[in-house]
This record gives C-alpha cells, structure tokens and sequence, in this order.
C-alpha cells in the first residue's frame, strides 16, 4: 500500500506492507474557489456583521494590518494586493504591517519577503512583536479571569486595526484565526504565559475544535476585544493551501462561520482506537521545526492506544529549535513524567512549556517515533522520541511488537484532520 505524507516542501512516500488493516483518514478536500482574489473582494465587500471594510476607513486614518509569520500559510499573495485596494485613498506612509510573531522568533528579511510579498516589504513599514520587549507594549485591560493584557503599542496607535490570517484546527485553542493574531500574536511575553499555563493546558475544554467552554480561547478572545480590532479577514485552505472559503467582518461572527466550515470538513470519526497512527505536520511551512510538530503528534494521539504508537514525519528545516525554551525542557528531562511534573510546578512562568507540556502528555501515551532529514539521532533521542529514518521500516519493527494483525492508521495530512474516537471508547 502506498500513501503519501505531507512533508516539508516535496512530500514523502511511504510503501506498507500488503496486507495489513491500515485506514487512511484524512480531511474532506474542498476544491480552491474559482476565483480566489474575487472572493477576498467580495468579502471585504459584504462582510458578516459589519459594515464594508472601505467604509469603516477614512483617508486620514492610521491603518495596522497583522499579519502571520513564517511558520503559518497564509496566502498572503492573493489576499493583500485585494486588501490594499479597499484601502484607497490612505497613503502608503499611514499603513504598517504588524507581524504577530508572539513567542517565536523573528522572521529574517527574506523570511518576511516570503510571507508578505517583495513589493509589502518594499513599499511598507513592517513591525515584529518581540514578547520579551515589555517596553513596545501597552496594558489595554485585565481579563476576566486576572490577566493584564499587554499589546504592541504600534497596533494601539493604529486608527484601524486589521486581524489577517487563517483558520484550521488548533490543538489546544480549537482553532486558529481570529484574535489569536492578537494574542498572543502582538502581546507581552507575561501576557502570553498567563494564558498558557499549565492550568490552563490541562483543562479538558483545551484541546482541539473547542472555543466556548475552552479557557484559553475565551481568554484570547477577550484580550483581543480590549484592544479593539476593527474587522477581520480569515481564510480557510485546502491541502495545497488554496483558498476554500473567505471570513471577513465583525471579528466574532465571521470566526464563527469559518469555524463551522472547518469543522464540518476537518472532523474525522473512527470506530476505535489503532495500535500505531502515522501521521504528518500537514508539511511545509507547518513542519519547519519539532516545536511546531507537536500539533501533528497531538492529532495522533487522540486516537491512538494507550502504550500504542505514533510515526511523525515532519522536516524540521529550522531544528528542534535552539530559540526559545522549547528544547532546553526538553533536553533537561529525564522522562514525560519528569518533564510534566516540573511544568507544572513552575505554572506560568516559563516561556515554550505549553508546547513542552502536550509534547510530555503525548509521550506518556505512546511511544512517538520522529522521522526528520534535519534532525540526528541524538537530538531526537534528547527529545524523548525514539529515531526513525525508514517509516515503512519501523512499522515492520512495530508489528514485530503489536503483531501482524495490528491496526493502523494513517494521517496524510495531520493537524488538518481533526480524527475522534466516534463511539467515546478508550483503551
């Protein structure tokens, strides 16, 4: 049986064995709208719960449009020239690019040229969020539940303020888009651990397709209300990252409707739990380093077997990475346990231990084997995955432990499948 994982930029080829009960689950694949442009314009002109976009701007405004990084797909090719045209007559000068980099590092100026377009970066001013810089950022409210809200002050000083980007499944925020540009894409790096806490993390509402009731989305969307977005412009992709569905306007409700149409392509039911799941970080720019991976180790997870295991193919280009503090939990753990433990006494106060802490929860499940052209041996090791450098290979390995009649699942596309045991059994 052959099937084919998305992987960095050229995809993987796997063959399995004839023979074995492998299903293959991936999300329904929705064809790219006709005319992809047209349908930014269009949304942009008759947006969900608000006014046109040309309407809510006057020639004298100040305009900051935020942005994805390089680690996200956004087609930003297609929708910015479309954006730009309803922002006539402002002038150049009165327009910033705000990236919404939250933690992650900042994106090199071919990087940013990648995102955004040579002409953005040549014509435009273009600001990144450095979380650590408590000086570029301004408190605009405390949420609910006790957290400052600290946002870049080059977006509060914007008379107009545009939320970009995409919407897919989320692992721990349901899903992606809307005020998560906001924040913790343009906050404060206390702002940000505040929200991600490990309280937080563990709370069963935190996890995949869950907004309401899910505490680390409800947070994010009030903080982004504090800082007063004035219209939204998502975008739903297909696997070849085309353009299936448009979501602009009133920064709640346009979210909402491009949620549901997300939801009803990306949920994949299956009857039981599987003895291994392959899966994929839905390949480039997604599987640019094994801290972004974690989103593809996590779908697995949902339906695999407890002391099952997983397959991650993801290319890693950028590392495990060495910024941040992702790698150094990480390496200083002993075991999952170990490392759980220890994020969770030091609750809030470590940047990158979310990611360390579904990372631990995943390998206290199963046993994750990591295939990477980037990564060596050691690193994957110190990583608490075990090597993997032939993914058909290790399944013969595997079924030497789980037999030849194991179940297998196979996730082509990872984090953009949302799978779920159907019945609720767990084993």
């Amino acid at each position: 049986m052959n099937v084919r994982l998305a992987y960095g930029k050229s995809g993987l080829d796997v063959t399995l064995p004839d023979g074995l009960a492998v299903d293959v689950v991936r999300p329904n694949h929705v064809e790219a709208l006709a005319d992809q442009a047209e349908a930014v314009r269009d949304a942009l002109l008759h947006p969900i719960s608000s006014r046109p976009l040309r309407e809510l701007v006057n020639p004298s405004d100040t305009i900051g449009i935020v942005c994805n990084d390089i680690t996200r797909p956004t087609p930003y090719g297609i929708i910015l020239p479309v954006l730009l045209q309803e922002l006539r007559p402002v002038s150049d000068e009165a327009i910033t690019f705000l990236i919404a980099n939250g933690t992650h590092r900042f994106g090199t100026p071919e990087e940013l040229r990648t995102v955004l377009g040579e002409e953005i970066v040549d014509r435009f001013r273009v600001v990144q969020n450095d979380a650590h810089d408590r000086e570029a950022h301004a408190r605009v409210g405390t949420t609910a539940d006790g957290n400052e809200v600290w946002i870049h002050k080059e977006y509060l000083r914007c008379d107009v303020r545009i939320l970009t980007g995409f919407i897919e499944p989320h692992f721990f925020v349901g899903f992606s888009g809307a005020g998560k540009a906001c924040m913790p894409g343009l906050a404060a790096l206390e702002t940000i651990l505040r929200n991600h806490c490990a309280r937080n993390m563990d709370h069963p509402g935190a996890t995949w397709a869950v907004t309401h009731g899910n505490p680390i989305w409800e947070e994010i969307r009030e903080a982004a209300l504090l800082a007063a977005p004035t219209f939204l412009l998502n975008v739903t992709l297909n696997r070849d990252k085309q353009i299936t569905g448009v979501f602009a306007g009133d920064m709640d409700r346009a979210h909402e409707h491009g949620c549901e149409f997300v939801k009803q392509r990306a949920l994949a039911p299956v009857p039981v739990p599987y003895d291994i799941v392959i899966t994929s970080n839905a390949g480039s720019p997604l599987d640019l380093n094994l801290y972004q991976a974690v989103k593809g180790m996590s779908a697995a997870a949902q339906i695999v077997k407890k002391g099952g295991a997983i397959i991650l193919a993801a290319d890693c280009w950028d590392g495990i990475p060495e910024h941040g503090r992702y790698q150094r939990l990480l390496f200083e753990a002993t075991s999952p346990r170990s490392l759980l433990e220890r994020v969770r006494a030091d609750d809030c106060h470590c940047q990158d231990a979310w990611q360390a802490q579904i990372h631990a929860q995943v390998c206290a499940k199963a046993d994750v084997y990591l295939f990477s052209h980037n990564l060596t041996d050691e690193q994957i090791e110190r990583a608490l995955l075990k090597p993997c450098r032939d993914v058909a290979g290790t399944v013969e390995q595997l079924l030497r432990v789980y037999g030849r009649d194991a179940s297998i699942c196979v996730l082509p596309e990872g984090p953009q499948t949302i799978p779920y045991i159907a019945t609720g059994r767990q084993e």
